[in-house]
């Protein structure tokens, strides 16, 4: 439900704020990555529970305002597995990043630097429950235009997202498979990619 209600806000609010972008000025890309996160604690005893790295994937919607910046729609999406401290079990924690951000362009021939920031939210989700959190991202990356219409990029991105330790996101009635090490979750994130303008 959370992750259809932050999909809903994000399309509403691109539609609202760019229904003057013509169909040409608009960019689609899709990127698969690493991604690498803090580590949990344990609930009742705080021991260190490691998280192991996960594949990312995503999908981003661009529009262009200038031939220096464009402003994008970003989701992607994370999978780390750890062990429960409560059972010793195989345990999953799945995050959904959606972003309004704005990337500065910086072009030298056929290559771009370029530099984003943006504002949205994370839905984390275990077998246990979920929770939706405010969330920033910044990123640095470069773009190989192949043609007018094709790109690869790669990006080097981190996520901060404002979460809450106490709250039940690991947790079900009385168990508890561990809990957030810290009201600031951390990650980092290295993609590759291919963007195509239409």
């Amino acid at each position: 439900m959370k992750y259809s209600i932050l999909m809903m806000i994000i399309i509403v609010s691109l539609i609202m704020m760019n229904n003057s972008v013509k169909a040409s000025e608009w960019e689609f890309s899709a990127h698969v990555g690493q991604s690498w996160a803090p580590d949990l604690n344990g609930f009742n005893n705080g021991d260190t529970i490691t998280i192991d790295d996960g594949i990312n994937y995503g999908l981003g919607i661009a529009w262009f305002d200038s031939p220096t910046g464009m402003g994008q729609v970003l989701f992607n999406h994370v999978k780390h597995d750890f062990t429960s401290e409560y059972d010793q079990s195989q345990q999953s924690l799945d995050i959904l990043y959606g972003h309004f951000n704005g990337i500065a362009l910086f072009r030298q021939e056929n290559y771009t630097t370029t530099v984003s920031l943006g504002l949205g939210g994370a839905a984390f989700e275990t077998e246990q429950n979920n929770e939706l959190y405010p969330s920033a991202t910044l990123a640095l990356g470069t773009r190989y235009e192949f043609s007018d219409n094709l790109s690869f990029f790669t990006e080097l991105r981190g996520y901060a997202s404002l979460v809450d330790e106490d709250d039940n996101v690991f947790c079900q009635a009385e168990s508890c498979h561990a809990q957030f090490e810290d009201n600031l979750w951390f990650e980092a994130n290295v993609t590759i990619g291919i963007a195509f303008r239409f």
